[in-house]
């Protein structure tokens, strides 16, 4: 029997934030159908089968069990190892196909339906399937919203009683939309149901001081939860002087999230007692997973199988746990005793270590937090997750994330972007080296240049910072400080060399200061208060440092008064460097009825470089979101059927390497595929590269001249010699057969055989570039750009962006390189401006390129160099292309699914 693609088999969370498991169908499901069968109502399986249809016979069950995986195909959900959901197609036309679905009655609703048809519809389009029917009964409205609501394009018939629905399954702008905003929801309340727990159970809650688990409990306990804690511990009445129970399933009520701190070889069997309990998430302390090597890796991946299969979600293990500062919850399941007061920060950590110092420097700092987590191993629950909650939650205003790496980048990038259009993302990504992933952690190593990992960030708004004191810096602006209009700073002080370095400093980090308004050494508080003003009223001030050192006469708390004062409910930031003071000072906070500190809280710096860097950090970000997303242009000449086609036989003839954009290892010349497939491929996409022809003897360099048409070039066939010959490897603008002749005897005795020549077509002269995209292992589809010469190749002056490029994308990808003013003015040797670099030529061919390798996951790599710009448009001389087989675990790309573990 056939097999089937381990990616149709996946984790995915339903909407209610439960969780389910969804693999193909087998013959061995036969008692599983049967079961699942017999529960479904009367009225359900009316409306599946059309008539009552009390139990599946043996054959019924042989015919819907056994399948092809081709022309027949089903799909099941499993919960707990039972079966609750079914969906299957049979092939009933060439590109056509029958669907049907049906869930358990005690599922219904959570969002199988939807989920099932997102990958059953991925299936069928790998197997050449475009269209499904379903033909549904009229009273059955649920099902017909089902696939109403799918968001794709539909069809409608009534015949004999029955609704004939036909859905075109091809993915549209509206079908990705309704699974984004289903994946949405559906993580988001995942999480809402760890943070909001009505009781909490500590297993392995211990007698012992000082130990995880009793500090587990006391920490709960300390925190005023809201809701009964439950110690577990196989003998002890009580802990702590909390009545103690054996295990989970001798508590007496429900609960809701279990705080797991057993040694790791009893991770398991807990995780089975809690499945039983109908327990909703985990908490795992225990350290022995992931980070001890391949046996805890093991040991780890069998925690999630478990938990997931039976419906919860896991934060862990290894991690410091989480914390939610909610009024109506009161929850501290950490390590910490140190919990910040509420306020608008919501904060993820994946060191547990470090997350203890997190929590305390906040309190340090006066601040305050929604929500905490510190994941760990982050095995199950990861920065994605948190994203998608803090994007709806009100209480979060302003997000930080500590990462070591990251699970699915991809995700992280789109997730990010939307989230940051609402609110600022901060990000500390440590670990130096993009290839570094630590022990323990999800594989996550971005096998890119760190900046480059950097620009990518900032593609999708994120405020990367380089440590957490940076990190602390700006997130004080973002959570209490309304955020810049612009680039211009207003410096007010009573010491001119405070108030000269921050003008300088303010000038490093790209912003642009006034003259700075010195009150002096005497300055009172209505100086200070009469100077704020002015500055708050002038339209070209957009945010105000205020510089502070202590004076003759004790005037601190009156200067702090007006800080306060004017701050509250101005329109601009102000930070302050106030008393050398870090953080939100007593002084300079407004408090809330809980002691939380409120907007309008002054910020204050040790040092003015502290406090403009800040300011710069939340100045580029409102620039960031305030300006136009961009659009995908329609572009014509793109034939994706052909493009398909010369891939398929482009691999036949070659097969594919294990090649990846932004990899360690070199292209090898002799897996590239050849020149007249890539040429073929880049021409499906617009992309019109210029042939040339290999020559080894001076009269076949004459013919090939002839047969292109003159005036051509002779050159050496590699980018690399670039590097070590400069110029010296061309012959440019030959005009006659007698040229052409002594170029290549010239090259020739130059190279001495080491590389091979070729004739191409002359281009006028132009500035030459490099364009390089594919398919990266971390972050998928992924473009790069720099000038084609040795100084930009040694100084790795290179940009980088996530296809596919918007119009954007493309400006922004061109003029982040530093050499990219050689592209605006004009060459050597130009006399007009009808000469200058046709620059938007050069973004639609990033544009072109981008939808190509997004399209196709089987493009490991394209390298265009060079690609000359001159005032007729962008030229492509030198074209190489990698091809490999298309990756299953391309990262998110498909129906929605939670990070996969070995199944």
């Amino acid at each position: 029997m056939q097999s089937y693609p381990n990616r149709w088999e996946a984790d995915v969370v339903l909407t209610d934030g439960g969780t389910a498991h969804l693999r193909p169908i087998t013959p061995d499901d036969a008692e599983l159908l049967r079961e699942f069968h017999g529960r479904l109502s009367p009225e359900t399986i009316y409306y599946r089968f059309f008539a009552p249809y009390p139990r599946l016979s043996d054959r019924d069950v042989r015919r819907f069990t056994t399948v092809d995986y081709e022309d027949r195909v089903a799909l099941v959900a499993t919960i707990s190892d039972a079966l609750v959901a079914v969906v299957r197609y049979d092939k009933v036309a060439p590109e056509e196909a029958e669907v049907a679905f049906v869930v358990e009655d005690a599922h219904q609703g959570r969002g199988l339906a939807s989920v099932l048809l997102e990958h059953i519809g991925a299936a069928a389009r790998e197997r050449g399937i475009r269209r499904f029917i379903a033909d549904v009964l009229p009273e059955n409205r649920r099902m017909i919203n089902v696939f109403r609501e799918a968001g794709y394009t539909a069809q409608q018939t009534f015949d004999e009683g029955v609704i004939r629905l036909t859905l075109d399954i091809q993915p549209t702008d509206d079908s990705t939309e309704v699974m984004r905003a289903r994946e949405q929801r559906a993580e988001s309340r995942s999480i809402a149901r760890l943070l909001f727990p009505e009781s909490v159970a500590v297993i392995g809650a211990s007698r012992t001081a000082h130990t995880i688990g009793q500090t587990a409990l006391r920490n709960l306990l300390d925190s005023e939860f809201q809701g009964p804690v439950y110690p577990v511990h196989p003998e002890a009445k009580a802990v702590v002087g909390v009545r103690a129970y054996p295990s989970v399933l001798d508590i007496p009520d429900q609960v809701d999230l279990a705080v797991v701190a057993v040694r790791a070889d009893m991770v398991v069997d807990v995780v089975e007692q809690c499945a039983e309990k109908g327990v909703h998430g985990l908490v795992v302390v225990s350290s022995g997973f992931g980070e001890t090597g391949p046996e805890g890796r093991a040991r780890q991946d069998e925690l999630v199988r478990t938990s997931r299969a039976a419906g919860m979600r896991v934060v862990g293990p290894n991690c410091l746990g989480i914390a939610n500062t909610d009024p109506a919850v009161s929850l501290n399941a950490t390590l910490s005793p140190d919990l910040p007061r509420s306020g608008p920060i919501g904060f993820f950590s994946q060191s547990g270590a470090l997350g203890r110092a997190i929590l305390q420097r906040v309190a340090d700092r006066g601040m305050g937090l929604s929500t905490f987590v510190s994941a760990g191993n982050r095995a199950d629950v990861s920065g994605n997750d948190l994203m998608q909650y803090w994007q709806e939650d009100p209480a979060t205003e302003v997000v930080l994330q500590y990462l070591e790496s990251l699970g699915n980048p991809r995700k992280f990038t789109r997730l990010a972007r939307r989230l940051a259009k609402q609110k600022p993302v901060v990000a500390v990504r440590s670990g130096g080296s993009a290839q570094t992933t630590p022990t323990g952690h999800a594989a996550g190593g971005l096998a890119l240049p760190d900046y480059a990992v950097t620009s990518l960030f900032q593609q999708a708004g994120v405020v990367r910072v380089d440590d957490i004191t940076q990190m602390f810096d700006a997130a004080q602006v973002f959570a209490y400080q309304p955020l810049p209009q612009g680039p211009r700073v207003g410096i007010i002080g009573n010491s001119d060399s405070l108030e000269l370095l921050v003008k300088d400093a303010a000038v490093r980090q790209g912003l642009k200061p006034h003259d700075p308004v010195n009150l002096g050494p005497q300055a009172t508080a209505d100086d200070f208060d009469r100077a704020l003003e002015t500055a708050l009223a002038d339209e070209d001030v957009h945010s105000v440092v205020v510089v502070f050192v202590p004076a003759l006469h004790p005037i601190s708390d009156d200067v702090a008064r007006v800080l306060r004062a004017r701050s509250l409910g101005a329109d601009k930031p102000i930070v302050a460097t106030y008393l050398a003071r870090q953080g939100i000072p007593d002084e300079l906070r407004h408090v809330g009825e809980r002691g939380e500190t409120l907007r309008g809280s002054v910020p204050s710096y040790p040092a003015p470089e502290d406090a403009a860097r800040a300011l710069a950090y939340a100045t580029r970000y409102t620039q960031w979101r305030d300006r136009k997303p961009g659009r995908h242009p329609e572009l014509p000449d793109i034939d994706g059927a052909r493009a398909r086609a010369t891939i398929t036989r482009a691999l036949k003839n070659a097969p594919g390497q294990e090649v990846w954009f932004g990899g360690e290892r070199r292209y090898d010349e002799d897996t590239a595929v050849s020149a007249e497939d890539t040429r073929e491929l880049l021409a499906c996409y617009g992309v019109t590269a210029y042939p040339d022809i290999p020559v080894s003897a001076a009269d076949e360099a004459v013919v090939a001249a002839g047969r292109l048409g003159y005036p051509v070039v002779v050159k050496a066939d590699s980018p690399d010699l670039r590097m070590r010959a400069g110029g010296t490897f061309v012959r440019a603008d030959l005009r006659t057969p007698d040229d052409v002749r002594s170029a290549y005897l010239s090259l020739a005795d130059r190279f001495g055989g080491e590389a091979d020549l070729v004739v191409q077509r002359m281009v006028a002269p132009g500035v030459p570039t490099v364009v390089r995209a594919g398919d990266n292992r971390s972050f998928g589809s992924v473009v790069s750009f720099g000038l084609a010469d040795v100084t930009a190749e040694l100084l790795d002056d290179r940009s980088f962006r996530l296809a596919p490029l918007t119009d954007m994308d493309a400006a922004d990808l061109i003029h982040a390189v530093r050499a990219a003013p050689l592209l605006f003015g004009l060459p050597a040797g130009a006399t007009s401006l009808a000469e200058q670099p046709n620059v938007e030529a050069l973004e639609e061919l990033l544009i072109r390129v981008s939808r190509l390798v997004e399209a196709f996951p089987e493009i490991g790599y394209i390298d265009l160099d060079p690609v000359l710009v001159n005032a007729t448009g962008a030229h492509v001389l030198g074209a190489r292309m990698w091809l490999r087989e298309a990756p299953d675990d391309r990262p998110d790309a498909g129906p929605r699914r939670l990070r996969g573990v070995t199944f």
